[in-house]
């Protein structure tokens, strides 16, 4: 079991394969995390701004109460959303998701994302004024937010602490104050968008990457009615490279996808609500690619252009200071 996880430099194991869970409905998200424990997971990763958590935390109950397992079997993780990012509000909204999960502590809480908004409350993730625009709060301290994050783990409300959409420079500045350094960084990550320059920054500073959409989100069409930058691309799943190598190996190309990363060491979170995908994906430890493999899938970086999850297509940040993209 030891090859399934990795040691964050917070000495905390975090497994190598979760279920992402954005995208998917309160009411079915509990037993797709049911299932996905079942099948052998053992790290669960939701946020506030996925509106889910309430699922989230009865599907992690309903398992440990029918498994006899405890709650530290299960690695969880949520995030602080954009609506909250000033120093105040840090332990509230990470208080108000411990609630809505039913926990008492976060194995890893993450900045949701370098930008802050001016929502009127809680849940106004996505607040617009009258001519549609996103309300930035150009005022975001990312240090000071950090420093707030960092009492977090000293009130023993989360055990980790991370980022998640943040480019180099951003991590540099974290890094350069941080005295507890960012775990993890999670970020779209597949063989099509591979963050290069990002593995290795990461690589040298002991952070570890989570990919999300790492089969390239083939069941996103749309999301806040935004055209999608790939919607003419040929998907992943459909790249010749990753079917031949899915026919050599005997498995199917989202296993493939998914073995990619984590043998790059690479945190990896699919998300599916369908359990027999949610299985299917889990079962990536018995084959293993080769070398030349490795090489071939590495060839279909497309760099910044491979990029599928554009946020500024969807809201237009560009002018925020933060703005990662």
């Amino acid at each position: 079991m030891a090859d399934r996880c990795v040691t964050l430099n917070s000495g905390h194991q975090m497994p190598l394969l979760g279920l992402g869970c954005w995208l998917a409905e309160s009411h079915e998200i509990q037993g797709s995390v049911e299932a996905a424990l079942e099948a052998g997971y053992r790290h669960i990763d939701t946020a506030a701004l996925y509106m889910n958590e309430e699922g989230v935390g009865a599907g992690i109950k309903s398992y440990l109460a029918k498994s006899k397992k405890d709650r530290k079997d299960v690695f969880v993780v949520t995030k602080l959303p954009s609506n909250a990012m000033s120093p105040e509000k840090v332990e509230r909204l990470l208080k108000k998701s411990l609630n809505n999960l039913g926990l008492t502590y976060i194995d890893l809480f993450l900045l949701h994302f370098p930008i802050g908004v001016k929502g009127k409350s809680d849940d106004d993730f996505f607040p617009l004024d009258e001519n549609k625009k996103l309300v930035l709060d150009y005022g975001t301290d990312l240090i000071a937010i950090w420093k707030e994050m960092e009492r977090m783990v000293k009130l023993s409300l989360t055990k980790s602490i991370g980022v998640s959409n943040f480019n180099v420079r951003q991590m540099r500045k974290i890094c350069a104050i941080a005295k507890i350094p960012p775990a993890t960084n999670q970020v779209e990550m597949h063989v099509y968008m591979q963050q290069k320059e990002l593995q290795e920054f990461c690589k040298a500073n002991n952070i570890y990457i989570t990919a999300y959409s790492p089969l390239g989100s083939p069941g996103r069409t749309k999301f806040m009615g935004e055209p999608t930058g790939s919607a003419n691309r040929m998907q992943p799943l459909e790249n010749p490279v990753v079917k031949l190598i899915a026919e050599r190996h005997n498995v199917s190309p989202a296993q493939v996808l998914i073995r990619y990363l984590v043998q790059l060491k690479v945190i990896t979170i699919p998300k599916s609500t369908n359990p027999a995908r949610i299985k299917s994906n889990f079962d990536v430890w018995g084959f293993r690619l080769t070398d030349l493999d490795m090489a071939a899938l590495q060839s279909l970086d497309m760099g910044e252009t491979g990029r599928i999850m554009n946020s500024t297509e969807t809201f237009d940040m560009r002018s925020h200071p933060e703005c990662p993209f």
